[in-house]
């Protein structure tokens, strides 16, 4: 998981006649409603999910661990569309690790292959496999794993001996539950892990109970944390508590904050350009099922959802509300058409790439070193967020607020760093 604490700085703004199109409070619970909307989304998908897996562990069949992919994908999106409030709102941003942190060592979960090494100077439980061995033993410390519950994976194996890339819970370790690791390098194709890897009769990799058991408990944990979310952004949860408490100005910093801060150091820079500079795929989001394409596109579509005031919901949970766009178009009309010229470039961006996955070649083949047409794709991409940044930086300016502190990345701000 790429993560960053940073400090919002004091906002204020100044308000005054002539009224403006929407109002501060307008919009942040327009803001609000959206968050709800996106998290509630989430919460249903994970449950079809969790359906999905049911019946795999029941019949594990090709069939029902190709729609238990399919589940999970779908899970994704409006998942990932909710990444713009993270950063801002410290109540996501702290709970975001259970959910979506990347990247893990697969190693502390399950089998891997031999490429993966046996062992890592930087992390005991590299290959504790913790489906393998019902009771662990690392640097002196015995675990009994004996049940694989969703309390172990929670309070014992995250970030277990303090390591961000153990990563025992979230979607990334259902996803490669499902897929399995993917051992194509920059080449063709994702995880391939079989069905029988949950078929006690039938098993392959060994210990095909427990690794159902795995499987189960982690989907439940991920229903479990999406409902706490859900709960926060309900009129009068802890999410609206926070924001209503930072007063308009603050509020408004809130959003701008995600949009900036997603745009820029973490989408930009940690999550496409630090793995474009390095040719790398270990780099990819959604990196055992070759679904990077969609997270990255969703992020976008998550920043245009908050500007905008606009959700369209896969579920029926539709928001349209006031906006920062009717703001910023009483303040400037002219930035107004640059922010939205700016937003429909990085959409147009993200599209290519997301039509040119579908036709068949992955984003990490995109990543691959030689690949001069795919690298230009992510390229283009990388770019349109950093130009959309900079005008998220004069909306910053033309509603008064004082100066917001965006996530950087040495990808963007420091390219020698990442190689020293």
């Amino acid at each position: 998981m790429k993560s960053f604490k940073f400090g919002l700085l004091a906002a204020t703004a100044l308000f005054a006649t002539p009224v403006l199109a929407a109002a501060p409070a307008d919009v942040l619970s327009t803001y609000g409603d959206i968050a709800q909307a996106k998290f509630t989304d989430s919460l249903g998908t994970a449950k079809a999910l969790e359906a999905a897996v049911d019946k795999l562990i029941a019949e594990p069949t090709e069939a029902n661990l190709e729609a238990a992919r399919a589940a999970w994908t779908e899970a994704r999106n409006p998942y990932q569309q909710t990444e713009a409030y993270r950063f801002g709102n410290a109540i996501v941003d702290d709970w975001e690790g259970k959910v979506n942190a990347w990247p893990l060592d697969e190693g502390l979960i399950d089998y891997v292959d031999v490429s993966y090494g046996e062992e890592s100077e930087e992390n005991g439980f590299y290959t504790a496999n913790v489906i393998a061995n019902p009771t662990l033993k690392v640097g002196g410390e015995t675990i009994d794993a004996t049940e694989i519950t969703a309390s172990l994976l929670a309070d014992t194996l995250q970030e277990a001996g303090e390591v961000e890339s153990n990563v025992a819970t979230g979607y990334h370790a259902i996803e490669f539950l499902l897929w399995g690791q993917d051992l194509n390098g920059t080449d063709a194709g994702a995880g391939t892990r079989p069905a029988t890897d949950f078929d006690p009769a039938n098993c392959t990799g060994g210990n095909c109970e427990r690794r159902s058991q795995y499987l189960k408990a982690a989907t439940e944990l991920l229903i479990a944390d999406l409902e706490e979310m859900v709960s926060a952004w309900t009129p009068g949860g802890a999410a609206r508590e926070d924001l209503a408490a930072k007063g308009d100005a603050g509020g408004l910093a809130t959003i701008l904050t995600g949009m900036g801060s997603l745009s820029y150091g973490e989408l930009a820079g940690e999550r496409i350009k630090l793995g474009l500079m390095l040719h790398d795929p270990e780099e990819e989001h959604d990196c055992f099922s070759d679904n990077t394409h969609m997270s990255h596109y969703n992020d976008v579509v998550g920043i245009r959802n908050v500007y905008f005031g606009e959700y369209k919901s896969p579920l029926g949970n539709d928001v349209s509300g006031a906006s920062l766009a009717e703001m910023v178009a009483e303040k400037d009309p002219a930035l107004a058409e640059e922010m939205k010229v700016k937003l429909d470039a990085t959409l147009a961006a993200f599209e290519a790439m997301k039509t040119r996955a579908e036709g068949g070649e992955a984003y990490d083949q995109m990543l691959g070193e030689g690949n001069e047409e795919g690298n230009a794709v992510v390229q283009t991409a990388v770019d349109a967020l950093v130009d959309q940044t900079a005008s998220i930086e004069r909306v910053v300016k033309v509603l008064e607020l004082d100066e917001i502190a965006f996530e950087g990345s040495d990808s963007l701000d420091n390219p020698g760093a990442v190689f020293e």
